[in-house]
């Protein structure tokens, strides 16, 4: 466990634009505090980071007061994200193309059922029963990094149990105005309830529309597979002058030969008949991999969507391997274009695995709406700070002949996460020896300092 004084230069520095978000610089500094723990305590609840805090003389507040100034205070996630995605925009202006990649994912929490948004259900991942929150993210990246700059956190449903309910306590007469009124409470909560719930496919939209209107991505087409697809979504990213790229499910009819069939019947009748339809292309993806695939494209039309471009893509010669089915609102594109958008989508799925395993995704046990989606912002912010990290060459050579490539996003002469994360330590033990060292040049014995940094 190591101590933390202060906040590193680093985290300092990346922040530093997010002040004009909140009223007081104490509750700045609690932001900071909390988000500096996201990345280096190995316990990443309130709690556990500030257990780990070490506070300079009379300075030190309570557990209470950090918690009122990260969860509860009249500061504004909405304006938060926005600051977020303003500075994020002005990093990925100009590295080349990016692409806004949208997605949801499971957090879990098997051990609680009164956090916000946890609600036991079926977990399709796992094959198994479990308690989750279902978060909806949009992730911006480019050749070099990703970003995440939406999370939306999905409140569960419980609309049947609410109509289970309300069938069970109907009543064909009730005797006294009280019970009516009563009855009448229940109905108007079922459908108050019933109308906020939001499907996953209407976030999206909402995220689209709020990223679009601030205008920070203006040249980011979209990537997303078939969970997200909606008429609603498609049109509106077209609305915006910009394309998509998706993937669709096997069963989708298409019109081929003035019929309807489904797209797998279509990929099989060609692989059959006329396997030289599918094309021989070399596709450099988004981190620059090359990528031998043969696929087959044509402008088909689709209920409700209308006409889209289709690309049917092998990645083995022979046609043996199962076929991905993509589509796009970009009818002037080729197959290469399509299917070099599409290696974009993949970083969301990074940006799970990285914001769960190394920013505390799925640490904070919160009951509060606000509180949930605060820490969710909070979590994003740091992972962008830490891809912020620099990493003078100097500190690199502990990681010399070391290569992990499951949070690598960079290019071959750029630090890892985990140079950079250790860079992050480096100034976190930096500032712990520093106050050590003053301590004792003010004459304090070894148990005064280990008593200001672990306190009895």
């Amino acid at each position: 466990m190591l101590p933390l004084v202060g906040i590193p230069r680093t985290i300092a520095k990346f922040l530093k634009s997010y002040r004009k978000v909140f009223r007081k610089e104490a509750g700045f500094k609690h932001i900071s505090r909390y988000i500096n723990g996201l990345l280096i305590c190995s316990n990443k609840t309130l709690q556990g980071i500030y257990n780990q805090l070490v506070w300079d003389g009379d300075n030190k507040v309570s557990r209470r007061a950090m918690h009122e100034a990260v969860f509860e205070a009249g500061w504004q996630q909405q304006e938060f994200m926005k600051e977020h995605r303003n500075k994020i925009g002005a990093i990925h202006s100009g590295k080349g193309r990016e692409i806004i990649a949208l997605d949801w994912t499971f957090s879990y929490h098997p051990y609680s059922e009164k956090i916000f948004g946890a609600k036991p259900a079926y977990d399709y991942v796992n094959r198994c029963w479990s308690c989750y929150q279902t978060v909806v993210t949009a992730v911006v990246s480019n050749a070099q990094r990703l970003d995440g700059i939406a999370v939306e956190v999905q409140q569960p449903n419980y609309e049947k149990e609410e109509l289970a309910y309300l069938n069970m306590t109907a009543k064909e007469s009730y005797e006294e105005m009280e019970q009516v009124r009563e009855r009448l409470l229940e109905l108007l909560h079922y459908q108050k309830n019933r109308l906020a719930y939001r499907k996953r496919t209407e976030i999206a939209v909402e995220i689209v529309s709020q990223i679009e209107t601030e205008g920070q991505f203006p040249y980011a087409d979209y990537a997303f597979d078939q969970g997200v697809l909606s008429r609603p979504l498609t049109e509106l990213i077209e609305a915006k002058g910009k394309h998509w790229v998706t993937e669709v499910e096997r069963s989708r009819n298409i019109m081929w030969h003035d019929q309807w069939q489904r797209v797998d019947q279509v990929a099989e009748e060609l692989k059959a008949d006329h396997p030289e339809s599918f094309r021989h292309k070399s596709v450099r993806c988004r981190n620059n991999e090359p990528r031998e695939i043969w696929a087959f494209t044509k402008v088909v039309r689709l209920k409700k969507y209308g006409r889209k471009r289709l690309a049917i893509v092998h990645e083995k010669s022979d046609l043996s391997d199962a076929p991905r089915f993509l589509l796009t609102d970009a009818l002037h594109w080729d197959a290469s274009r399509v299917f070099n958008t599409w290696s974009y989508r993949w970083p969301v799925e990074i940006f799970h695995e990285f914001s769960k395993q190394l920013v505390g995704f799925e640490s904070a046990q919160l009951r509060n709406e606000e509180a949930v989606k605060r820490h969710f912002c909070l979590s994003c912010v740091a992972q962008s700070a830490l891809q912020s990290a620099s990493c003078p060459k100097g500190y690199r050579s502990a990681y010399s002949g070391v290569k992990s490539e499951r949070f690598n996003q960079t290019q071959e002469n750029e630090p890892t996460i985990g140079q950079r994360l250790y860079t992050l330590t480096r100034e976190a033990l930096h500032n712990f020896l520093e106050l050590t060292q003053n301590l004792l040049a003010q004459g304090k014995s070894t148990e005064q300092v280990l008593e200001v940094i672990m306190p009895s």
